[in-house]
């Protein structure tokens, strides 16, 4: 196949230096009137679905262009749809792809020079930096269809633990801004990709509808039901772990209340001088536990020692 280099277009450079503005590593304004709704453990479960499907897309492109290429999981982060769209390249090869039983339609989005170099290899070519940037041919689609069917099957299997899904091809756009997979105000979930071939590195992009995956998600990290014998070893380990603390000793104090002096007093104070408390006598003393006050006493003695009376605890003074 014969490569032709054709000029980049201002919009096609435009689009990738936004990309590589997105991609750099700077802390991101969090935006209150859109609040996040994908939590870490929703973030963990794609995550590790997504990680592995990176593996079988190193593994997909090493056989097919025979030539060792890795892949490897950017990130997974939730956005609009129109967020995703503007973050592509201008000219690139957006697939439109079907995930029954899901609602909506998802996008797998993989770079014009990542496709068209594998087309000049799988058909001889030294698959070169330079490649035309222009729709493909009957042919061309037809060689790279069967990279892109290998793709969305693996996609299935590596999402297989937290969704069934059977993902079809609906559609090619060239043009992001036509693949119209959803509203421009729509959640999605997009999974990041770095994929590197003849150690050049490509963004590869995965984008699904939020709606339709969020009650998938939700039910996924439900924790698994307990059977009968685990809820009564846990309710078990709970009454030993009571009965021990039941026996695990604690410093307890029987305390005035605090007495506010100002620097003028306390820099003058001498030996044999008396303070005036704000403690009333009349008034009960603190037990305190720590910073926590849990019970009042009186002062009184046992034998030969000084010793408090409990005549109220927290509970009996919220109570009053």
């Amino acid at each position: 196949m014969t490569a032709l280099q054709t000029p980049r277009s201002p919009a096609h450079t435009g689009a990738r230096a936004r990309r590589r503005a997105r991609s750099a590593t700077e802390p991101v304004a969090y935006d209150f009137r859109r609040p996040i709704q994908l939590s870490r453990e929703h973030t963990r479960l794609l995550q590790v679905s997504f990680d592995g499907f990176a593996r079988q897309m190193a593994t997909v492109f090493t056989s097919a262009l025979r030539t060792v290429c890795t892949a490897q999981l950017r990130g997974v982060a939730q956005q609009t749809y129109a967020e995703h769209v503007d973050s592509l390249d201008a000219m690139t090869y957006a697939v439109k792809v079907s995930i029954d039983p899901l609602p909506g339609v998802a996008l797998l989005d993989l770079p014009l020079p990542v496709v068209m170099g594998a087309i000049d290899q799988m058909l001889g070519g030294p698959g070169s930096v330079n490649q035309p940037e222009r729709p493909l041919t009957d042919i061309e689609s037809a060689v790279v269809r069967g990279v892109v069917t290998r793709l969305l099957g693996e996609l299935a299997y590596s999402v297989a633990s937290v969704v069934d899904v059977t993902p079809g091809v609906v559609g090619i756009e060239y043009n992001p801004q036509l693949a119209q997979a959803a509203a421009p105000s729509d959640a999605v979930i997009v999974a990041s990709f770095d994929l590197t071939i003849k150690e050049r590195t490509h963004p590869v992009t995965f984008c699904m509808p939020f709606a339709g995956l969020h009650p998938v998600l939700a039910k996924a990290a439900a924790p698994a039901p307990v059977s009968e014998r685990e809820r009564e070893q846990r309710t078990r380990s709970a009454q030993l772990v009571d009965r021990r603390f039941q026996d695990v000793p604690v410093d307890a104090v029987v305390r005035f209340r605090p007495t506010r002096l100002g620097p003028d007093a306390l820099t003058h104070l001498a030996v044999g001088d008396v303070l005036r408390l704000s403690h009333r006598a009349s008034d009960p003393l603190d037990v305190v536990v720590g910073d926590a006050t849990f019970a009042q006493a009186t002062a009184g003695s046992h034998g030969a020692r000084l010793a408090a009376l409990v005549v109220g605890t927290a509970s009996t003074k919220e109570n009053a």
